[in-house]
């Protein structure tokens, strides 16, 4: 079952939501070159590739873009729904400048650690465990996107 977009997410092209059974999916645009997926509840899939395709409109542009993911909130995420996000990493990383993911629980590390290495992005990724590093990257880089 995919999860549906909010009438609210319809009016507001910059913010994109999906809301489930398992888990609210949200996904932020901060032109022109700044995207934030923040994911609560536990993982499923029950959205299918819809987050996937909304993100990909994200880095369409020609300058790559930095992905911020707030994981802080999830409970937990299957093995598929894992590949699946490492594919498409792997599949746009020329769009991405940077991804920089929170993660609030040991086993969401250890995922992001997995995605980081099946991806190949040991070079662009980062993963953090503390909210303040992780707010204070995605604030320097809208303010660097909006400068440059």
């Amino acid at each position: 079952m995919e999860g549906h977009l909010t009438e609210a997410a319809k009016s507001n092209p910059g913010e994109i939501r999906y809301e489930g059974v398992h888990c609210n999916l949200t996904i932020l645009r901060f032109p022109p070159r700044v995207a934030l997926l923040r994911i609560q509840g536990c993982d499923v899939g029950e959205f299918g590739e819809a987050p996937m395709r909304a993100l990909q409109e994200s880095i369409r542009g020609a300058d790559p873009i930095d992905l911020f993911v707030d994981a802080r909130d999830v409970t937990g995420a299957s093995i598929e729904v894992s590949g699946e996000w490492a594919s498409w990493l792997s599949a746009h990383k020329i769009g991405l400048r940077s991804v920089t993911m929170l993660t609030g629980s040991r086993f969401i590390h250890v995922t992001a650690e997995f995605v980081r290495r099946f991806a190949n992005l040991e070079g662009i990724m980062r993963i953090c465990t503390e909210p303040a590093v992780f707010d204070r990257a995605l604030a320097d880089a809208i303010r660097a996107a909006n400068a440059g």
